[in-house]
């Protein structure tokens, strides 16, 4: 049964390990491998939103759901991630800096469905999309402030490197569950 206290105390046990996020990958493992579990004790949700679990210097826990047919522009998080999806489908498509600067390279992607877990590095440059009409929840473990670090987002893979803005995330997300809405309107 999945207890948030009990998750973010054995998160923050986990940050003592040698390499945490590897660590804390066996940890968010362990939590979604009961998805039904998680979403009684954080949901359920009926759109897409960021919840904050957890927030210090050296460790932020967020529920993240992804609102269908969403995609969230490339960015980086320069501290490492572990994320960890109870449900759905989240695609991954991930990019290297193009030399001169300007824009991205697409490098490869990897798809998570419920149940899957991803460490990431504190290089990684990523875009998500939630390629389906269901809800994509999961949690997301970052090594460090997730809302204080400096990092970046592109608009585009073309587009010039700008300044991460949380702000633009939370819109994004709004925009996202509008669109939504649209969708089943027009199915129904």
């Amino acid at each position: 049964m999945f207890n948030t206290d009990r998750f973010i105390e054995e998160c923050r046990k986990a940050l003592s390990d040698p390499i945490p996020h590897i660590a804390l990958k066996e940890v968010v493992e362990r939590a979604v491998s009961e998805p039904s579990a998680v979403e009684r004790a954080l949901g359920p949700f009926t759109e897409g939103v960021v919840q904050s679990l957890y927030r210090a210097d050296d460790l932020t826990v967020l529920n993240i759901v992804w609102p269908s047919n969403f995609t969230i522009f490339p960015h980086n998080h320069n501290i490492w991630a572990v994320i960890g999806v109870y449900g759905g489908q989240e695609d991954n498509i991930f990019y290297g800096r193009r030399e001169g600067g300007v824009g991205l390279d697409r490098l490869n992607g990897q798809t998570l469905m419920s149940k899957d877990t991803l460490a990431l590095g504190d290089r990684v440059i990523h875009s998500v999309t939630n390629p389906s009409r269901l809800l994509t929840p999961a949690i997301h473990v970052y090594g460090g402030d997730f809302f204080a670090v400096d990092r970046s987002e592109w608009g585009t893979p073309e587009a010039f490197e700008e300044p991460y803005d949380t702000k633009h995330l939370m819109q994004a997300l709004r925009d996202g569950n509008e669109r939504a809405k649209e969708l089943r309107a027009e199915e129904a």
